[in-house]
């Protein structure tokens, strides 16, 4: 598939590595295009089969627009609604909404998933490695789209996981918050991930 990743940072150029690995097609969408893999906002969108949000979450309205309001688009939101707290980063939203449903608000023609922002990028980057492989878990309405995001994120090298509908996108915000409490803060380190068992 071709697949646009909206953010060139650590997490954008992770998703680029794993999924450039599964032979898929990708490019980064940026303000102003300077290589080769790069491409204007607009143009990558238009020309991608999936978006992948992978940038702030206070720069998601700017590239919605941007990118023309992804109508019509399969789009992964990456992102989590991270803001600094008096204990270091902390979500800024909860509860009665998620980032990922602002996603949705801002962009009401496309087709926006909940995924990839539940662990760090070294895990995006490789997932092998695990006595068991590391759980991903995908939310969003659109059951037609959904099987496409979940082959995506099992490319990724994660068993994706459908937790249904967009707005279970408010636990998995949280549960990244798990993963930045334990990787970055209790001295776990980024070769931690999250899976999911079954009883024998």
């Amino acid at each position: 598939m071709k697949i646009t990743v909206i953010g060139k940072g650590q997490v954008g150029k992770a998703l680029a590595a794993s999924l450039s690995r599964a032979d898929h097609e990708v490019v980064f969408g940026t303000r102003a295009p300077s290589s080769a893999d790069e491409a204007a906002i607009a143009v990558a969108a238009e020309a991608a089969d999936i978006v992948i949000l992978a940038v702030p979450s206070a720069a998601i309205g700017e590239v919605v627009s941007a990118a023309g309001g992804l109508a019509g688009k399969i789009v992964i939101d990456a992102t989590n609604p991270i803001a600094m707290t008096e204990d270091g980063p902390g979500l800024a939203l909860g509860f009665t909404t998620s980032g990922a449903e602002q996603v949705a608000a801002l962009a009401p023609e496309a087709m926006v998933f909940k995924t990839l922002n539940q662990t760090g990028f070294e895990n995006i980057t490789d997932a092998g490695g695990y006595p068991a492989r590391p759980v991903m878990f995908v939310a969003g309405d659109d059951e037609a789209a959904k099987p496409a995001v979940l082959k995506l994120v099992g490319d990724c090298g994660f068993e994706a996981v459908d937790l249904g509908g967009l707005r279970q996108a408010r636990p998995l915000e949280p549960l990244a918050m798990v993963w930045i409490e334990l990787g970055r803060k209790r001295g776990f380190g980024s070769n931690v991930s999250f899976a999911l068992q079954r009883k024998a």
